[in-house]
């Protein structure tokens, strides 16, 4: 039999009572004491931190074992015999992390394991790292994303709980952690919900588990958690914003410096913690994707340091022009998942990254649509890099519960969650609050307060959402009620794949309701990559190509047109998309396979944009 200390060890953060059997999953048992809400620290990618990726060891819960005491009560059964029980607790002979395979971190489950492949549910994570405190600091437990659901442990203490699957959190782990050996252990749970965002259906894999980075990040008692830095739209030529010390007295130092500049501002924190800054920056060279200009920008106080690299530029919008840095841009783009090239999964490493933004890059796009949720913070660090503009969004999907305040706040939280974490990201120019929602009074009502909380987080970007068109083969309307509440209005359409053939493009009139930019943010085609034919046989990479050439011509009629983005940059895997020979579980509308061979309307969009036929800008 195995030893108690040895079972305690590895899985006493399993062993914690949660609930009763009517209560939600994730509630506070009368043993385990509420944590407080988690810090989300900002630039968390440029602080010193201790990597807990790699490998950690798993166990399957799909009966939520670990989480539900033995009948849900406390009993002896289940319980050694030389144990005391504690309210909540429990040890079971069947649980050993040690002896538990082990997987990748950050990656999803499925693609590690065959026997996770379909897996949905709640899955542990466990593994042992040295630590050493340093006197007068708090150390954060970081988590880049967990799909969907996560509660985190250390030590058997528990730290505390997330739901989204694409956002960061930061748990408090000071406490918890002790001199020398040291067990983390993560409960994530993947299950879908008609409450969640996304909610039950979406048109991709539900790839669950800890899809990016795990770290520590110690951290100076006051520190600086949060700041914003933009360029003033009126002058072009003034930085201002401001810098956040978490912990700190009023009356604390801060200083905001970018020395290439010379420029330096200083000063002091409100009761609050925060001070303004404002900075006249008339040498600066301004971000675009012609000149993707970054600056050191060092923020301090006291003992703490953040340094960051920033990008400033002003995006607005006048009529129907999207104005970058006061002058009109046409977004020439393509819409992207984050799904890993080659290998499928979660696009979680530098690799994945410079792959996916090469081939944008070789399409001649100086945007992308980064579809339906946010995304790995490399992606948005190397489209600062690079120059690539991007549209951001939340996975609100489909038919989430409008008319559930839940959900509301779960959507809320997410969009806090994105919104903190890439206002430091010059390319980011759009915040989509949602995809292909239905025209319904509740769900209007929903995303008209969605826009309006976006821009009390960040009134320096454009708000946007992909919404329905509706007509037939002769006119096409977009007049949506979203509309008035968004900056540019995102609109989805197939015409040639799921109505009409390709040509059926060349006959339509489209009728818009709204003297505001536009932006065709999905049409495209499904095509088997290597299946040729005729440009009228469905599924070949002749007939996708057609479908795009009979695009361009209807696009362009669009006076209020300013950007576009086609569906998509490669295949995805998708449950819902299962015919024989041809999906096999993949969404084929990419300009690449999932294995980057690329299909003839690859090069075919390459070209409009390279001659500028997609020119939307007047």
């Amino acid at each position: 039999m195995l030893s108690l200390t040895r079972l305690r060890a590895s899985f006493a953060a399993v062993c914690l009572a949660l609930c009763a059997p009517a209560g939600p999953l994730f509630a506070q048992s009368a043993a385990e004491p509420a944590a407080p809400p988690s810090t989300l620290l900002v630039a968390v990618d440029q602080r010193p931190a201790q990597s807990l990726d790699g490998d950690w060891h798993i166990m399957a819960d799909p009966y939520l074992a670990g989480l539900y005491s033995f009948h849900n009560a406390f009993n002896s059964n289940g319980y050694f015999k030389d144990e005391q029980p504690q309210p909540g607790s429990k040890v079971l002979v069947e649980y050993d992390f040690s002896k538990s395979p082990t997987i990748k971190v950050p990656g999803d489950w499925n693609t590690q394991k065959e026997w996770l492949r379909l897996y949905e549910g709640g899955l542990w994570y466990e593994r042992h790292f040295g630590f050493q405190p340093v006197a007068n600091h708090r150390v954060f437990l970081h988590i880049g994303a967990a799909n969907y659901r996560a509660r985190a442990y250390i030590n058997g203490h528990f730290l505390c709980e997330h739901e989204g699957g694409f956002t960061p959190f930061d748990c408090d782990a000071t406490a918890a952690l002790k001199p020398g050996d040291n067990s983390v252990v993560l409960f994530v749970d993947d299950t879908r919900s008609a409450d969640g965002v996304p909610t039950l259906k979406t048109d991709w894999y539900n790839y669950g588990g800890l899809t990016r980075d795990v770290s520590l990040v110690s951290l100076p008692n006051s520190f600086i958690d949060d700041f914003d830095l933009h360029l003033d739209r009126a002058t072009r030529t003034m930085i201002e914003g401001y810098v956040h010390v978490e912990g700190a007295a009023a009356g604390t130092p801060v200083t905001v410096a970018l020395p290439e500049l010379g420029l330096r501002a200083a000063g002091t924190t409100d009761a609050a913690g925060r001070v303004a800054i404002s900075m006249q920056a008339k040498k600066l060279s301004l971000w675009s994707p012609e000149n993707p200009k970054l600056y050191r920008v060092e923020m301090v106080s006291g003992e703490d340091r953040l340094t960051d690299s920033m990008g400033f530029r002003t995006i607005e919008v006048q009529g129907s022009e999207i104005l970058l840095n006061g002058r009109p841009v046409a977004l020439h783009g393509v819409s992207v998942h984050a799904e890993a090239p080659y290998r499928t999964g979660r696009a979680v490493t530098d690799e994945d990254i410079a792959t996916l933004t090469g081939w944008v890059k070789e399409l001649g796009c100086n945007y992308m649509r980064l579809a339906h949720y946010p995304h790995d913070q490399r992606m948005t660090r190397a489209a600062d890099r690079l120059g690539i503009l991007v549209w951001s969004e939340v996975p609100v999907y489909w038919a989430e519960e409008f008319d559930n305040p839940a959900v509301f706040a779960k959507s809320q939280q997410q969009l806090h969650e994105e919104i903190r974490r890439d206002r430091d990201k010059a390319s980011v120019i759009l915040w989509s609050i949602a995809n292909e929602t239905p025209d319904t009074a509740a769900r209007t009502d929903f995303l008209t307060r969605s826009a309006a909380y976006v821009r009390e987080q960040d009134p320096t970007r454009l708000v946007t959402a992909a919404l329905l068109v509706h007509g037939d083969l002769t006119t096409k309307f977009i007049d949506d009620p979203l509309g008035k509440a968004l900056d540019v209005i995102g609109f989805n359409e197939y015409i040639g794949w799921y109505e009409g053939t390709p040509a059926s493009a060349d006959s339509v009139t489209w009728k818009v309701s709204y003297n505001k930019p536009l932006i065709v943010s999905e049409f495209g085609a499904g095509a088997k990559a290597g299946l040729h034919g005729s440009p009228d046989q469905r599924w070949t990479e002749e007939y996708e190509a057609n479908v795009y050439r009979h695009q361009f011509a209807m696009l362009n009629k669009i006076p209020q047109l300013r950007g576009s983005t086609p569906w998509v940059l490669m295949d995805f895997r998708s449950p819902v998309r299962q015919l024989p020979g041809i999906q096999d579980g993949f969404n084929r509308k990419g300009l690449l396979s999932d294995q980057g061979q690329k299909k003839e309307a690859f090069s075919v969009l390459q070209q409009a944009y390279k001659t500028n036929a997609l020119d939307h800008a007047e």
